[in-house]
């Protein structure tokens, strides 16, 4: 059962619903597409992360956006 677990920054508001869709079948259809398995066995999960949790290079995302504003 092929699983996908997308991460992403929760910034500006999210993702929409209809983001999310699209996201989740465009996965889903390559997976289908590269590994040969049926759709209906594809797992897509996805998280969304705040700034404040998620880091790069050490620092918080939500201050290296400060900063860059």
């Amino acid at each position: 059962m092929p699983y996908i677990n997308v991460k992403i920054t929760k910034e500006r508001g999210g993702l929409s619903r209809e983001q999310k869709a699209k996201l989740v079948k465009d996965l889903t259809d390559a997976l289908v597409a590269v590994l040969g398995r049926g759709e209906k066995t594809t797992v897509v999960t996805i998280d969304e992360i705040s700034t404040d949790d998620y880091a790069i290079g050490g620092r918080l995302v939500s201050e290296i956006r400060e900063r860059q504003s």
